[in-house]
């Protein structure tokens, strides 16, 4: 086995995904061959990832396939065996070692965490493989004492591979002493001793403002500071994971052109949306539920969806279907991405019941195409090209369901050859299947300029490969990396 650490957080949402990728580029830099593990993820953002000695790919977090990149290596199944999908606000669907295995109600899932744990034992014996180190990330908080007798994911995971535990709080929420003390006070004496310190993330201002809030910490716990990390400005060239930054991509900055996307309830791949926020003339607007489209968008871009029925159902509770009849009328354009494009169409059928909720619902009727939800996912990474436009794109596949119509006699995308997506008679509406179609510089320039907006001169994946680049060398600098590695065991 390979020497490892484990990052957990005081809460979700502390920046650990973030802190993980960061580190495992900075051992990269050291010349340390690293990976990325996570035992337990829960994200409807999920990318496709190999699974060794086997053809085919399958299914993990985004943040994994991040940090994968981050470590320079080809991402795994192993690296996040255990993946949660929320499609309802109760159950979500269970994917292990990169394949979907069902679906479980909140109550049903933790009675299925000591099979679960089999899983991610198996994955930690394989992950490390050829590996000097191995930084493992934690999900939500350890001081969920109330799920601890069954926990795969942070205590429950680390007392039982024996790895260190450094704990994340963060500043910027407020509270981060009592976060951090409170951690300490109730968590039992077996869960204590795997904690060997502690970072301080998302700081504004002075650190050095800080000392006294250091001491306090010390005092209530006895852990180290291994550090006090700035707010990492470069973290937001980097893909996210969480849905909880919606919140903060609802608003946007003026700029040439606006794209609107609702934040549909079980809102997917959104990071499908990043290569077009980072354009200097697109202003990318992420709608709330209640909010109505604005007025002022070029684009509405309807992104991925874990539940294309319900969310088409919520599509039209909040109204999002006359206001993007109103866009259509007003000569705006719009996309649909995998769940998206499904939404487009006139019907969306489930006669499987694999949604869990209503068997059918009508589409919102932009292309003249319909949706059968099957059993069996596609999941796979794929070559692509533009039809309309000619040029290359890559990306990947993860959906349930086959689309068909008149409209598909006009592709939207090649997909390894075969015919994808479909446009409407006016060229003003498309959907495709393929995540990462923005993410091609030559094709998402070309679109822009066909919207009137001046796109191009960004090469989006060196942007997030710089990113990282500063992040490791922020960190470097801050935290004491050394320390922390040496922990490792």
């Amino acid at each position: 086995m390979a020497r490892a650490v484990m990052l957990q957080g005081t809460g979700s949402d502390v920046g650990k995904s973030v802190l993980v990728a960061g580190l495992c580029r900075a051992a990269r830099k050291r010349g340390l061959a690293v990976r990325p593990f996570k035992p337990q993820n829960m994200s409807n953002n999920a990318a496709v990832a190999a699974i060794p000695g086997q053809a085919g790919a399958g299914e993990i977090g985004r943040a994994q396939w991040l940090q994968a990149l981050a470590c320079g290596v080809e991402p795994t199944v192993h690296m996040n065996p255990v993946l949660l999908k929320p499609q309802t606000d109760i159950g979500s669907q269970v994917v292990v070692q990169g394949k979907m295995a069902g679906e479980a109600r909140a109550r049903d899932y933790q009675a299925l965490k000591p099979k679960l744990m089999e899983a991610v034992l198996d994955s930690w014996s394989r992950v490390g493989e050829g590996a000097d180190l191995v930084i493992v990330e934690g999900a939500g908080s350890p001081a969920e004492i109330n799920l601890r007798s069954r926990d795969i994911a942070n205590m429950g995971f680390a007392t039982r591979a024996d790895v260190p535990v450094v704990l994340v709080g963060d500043i910027d929420r407020g509270g981060v002493i009592a976060s951090l003390a409170g951690t300490h006070l109730i968590l039992p004496d077996e869960d204590r001793r795997m904690v060997a310190g502690y970072i301080i993330n998302k700081f504004r201002g002075d650190v050095s403002l800080f000392d006294e809030g250091i001491k306090a910490i010390d005092g209530f716990t006895g852990w180290r500071c291994f550090g006090v990390v700035p707010w990492l400005d470069a973290a937001a060239r980097l893909p996210s994971e969480d849905s909880v930054v919606l919140e903060r991509l609802a608003k946007g900055e003026k700029r040439a052109l606006k794209v609107a996307v609702p934040m549909l309830s079980r809102i997917a791949n959104f990071d499908d949306l990043d290569p077009l926020r980072a354009e200097p003339q697109v202003e990318v607007v992420f709608v709330p539920p209640g909010d109505p489209l604005p007025t002022d968008a070029g684009l509405v871009v309807i992104p991925g969806s874990k539940s294309t029925i319900g969310d088409l159902l919520r599509f039209r509770e909040n109204g999002w279907d006359r206001d993007l009849a109103a866009h259509v009328k007003r000569g705006g354009h719009v996309v649909g991405l995998c769940g998206g494009f499904q939404m487009l169409g006139r019907t969306v059928h489930d006669p499987h019941g694999i949604e869990g909720g209503a068997a059918e619902a009508p589409g919102l009727g932009l292309l003249d195409v319909e949706t059968a939800m099957e059993p069996e996912k596609t999941v796979r990474q794929v070559t692509a090209s533009s039809v309309p436009f000619g040029l290359p794109l890559a990306g990947y596949e993860i959906h349930l369901g086959r689309t068909f119509g008149p409209d598909c006699a006009r592709p939207a995308t090649l997909i390894n050859g075969v015919e994808d997506g479909a446009v409407s008679a006016d060229g003003k509406v498309f959907g495709t299947y393929l995540h990462g179609l923005f993410g091609a510089d030559a094709f998402r320039a070309k679109f822009l300029e066909s919207l009137g907006v001046k796109g191009g001169g960004i090469d989006y994946r060196q942007g997030v490969e710089d990113a990282l680049d500063r992040i490791a060398a922020q960190l470097e600098e801050h935290l004491d990396c050394e320390a922390i590695f040496s922990l490792a065991r």
